[in-house]
């Protein structure tokens, strides 16, 4: 079982959502978070007053899947998040070592 995070901009969340729909991905976690990489901010007016701000708005996207589906997971949030511009995000998997459903107990794979 893997965790796949990945941090992309927010306008393209819903295009990411319906890849991920069409490869049957169950269930993802979804969290609005702030933060910079290699762009290393932008510069904003406010009140007439410009200021840089290196933290920018991101949506990072959890889901957890079977071995076998990772790739084409990867694979297609890769495809709908990218623009071609600088600040498109990152991929990162993970091994899960263990899942438990609350709800029934189930386990692992079965959990997810």
């Amino acid at each position: 079982m893997k965790l796949v995070t990945a941090i992309i901009k927010p306008f393209k969340l819903d295009e990411v959502r319906e890849a991920l729909g069409r490869l049957g991905a169950t269930g993802m976690t979804i969290t609005e978070v702030r933060g910079y990489g290699r762009q290393g901010g932008h510069s904003e007016v406010y009140r007439g007053a410009e200021y840089s701000t290196q933290m920018l708005p991101k949506v990072q996207i959890e889901i957890a899947c079977g071995n076998e589906l990772v790739e084409q997971v990867v694979e297609a949030i890769g495809h709908a998040a990218h623009t071609g511009h600088i600040g498109d995000g990152k991929i990162f998997v993970n091994d899960l070592v263990r899942v438990v459903r609350i709800r029934t107990g189930e386990t692992d794979e079965h959990a997810i």
